[in-house]
Order: C-alpha cells, then sequence, then structure tokens
C-alpha cells in the first residue's frame, strides 16, 4: 500500500490527499503531529533522495531558525538530527510508493509525475 507522510493541515498534503482519493488510490497516511517523525525511515529518505531534497529550505520552519542552527546543516546526519526535532522541516508529503505504483521515495506533490505512476 502506498504511504503518505505529512501534517494534515499543509496544503500540499491536502492536494495530494486530494489527488490520490481523486484516483481511487488506496493509502494509508502518517501524520508527524501525532505519529513523530520515523527515524528509521527519515534516515531512509535521506540515503535514497538526498538531505538537500528531503529538507525544505524554503518553508516557515527553516527560516524560523536562527542562522547558526541552519548554517550547521552541512550534512546528512546533521539534516536528520534537526528534522526529527522539526519534523515539519521535512518537505511535504513524503510518499512510499507500493510496487504497483512503480515503488521508490517521493517529497512534494508533483501531480503530473504521479500521473505517470498510473
Amino acid at each position: 500500500m502506498i504511504t503518505l507522510y505529512g501534517i494534515p493541515h499543509c496544503d500540499t498534503v491536502k492536494k495530494a490527499r486530494h489527488w490520490l482519493d481523486s484516483q481511487g488510490l488506496a493509502y494509508r497516511f502518517h501524520d508527524f503531529r501525532k505519529a513523530g517523525v520515523p527515524a528509521d525511515r527519515l534516515r531512509h529518505w535521506i540515503e535514497v533522495l538526498g538531505w538537500e531534497t528531503v529538507i525544505n529550505r524554503k518553508g516557515t520552519t527553516w527560516r524560523g531558525l536562527d542562522e547558526q542552527t541552519r548554517a550547521g546543516v552541512t550534512d546528512a546526519s546533521a539534516a536528520q538530527a534537526l528534522a526529527l526535532e522539526h519534523g515539519s522541516l521535512i518537505k511535504r508529503p513524503v510518499v512510499e510508493w507500493d510496487e504497483e505504483h512503480g515503488g521508490g521515495i517521493t517529497a512534494g506533490f508533483d501531480a503530473g509525475a504521479w500521473s505517470a505512476r498510473l
């Protein structure tokens, strides 16, 4: 089954969930706010996608961090530690696709790319 990770009130997550629903695709939703960020999954996402993709450096959470904290994120280890502390730093949604839909992991919502999986 497809697993979508994110925060329910995030506009991009809402769009992604609406898209999946409109396509009739079943998925499991993992709420970062209620269930936390799964450390093992985060490590895997960073290994597969790279920390630069997983960490949203354009969002309000990143901009709200002090300069010293932002400057300290120079590698995967530092990015993972900070994302575990501030789950809203993760680019949303992260989707772990089932094999039926191409497998793999994506971060962010791109209707065109997602449609190509069908």
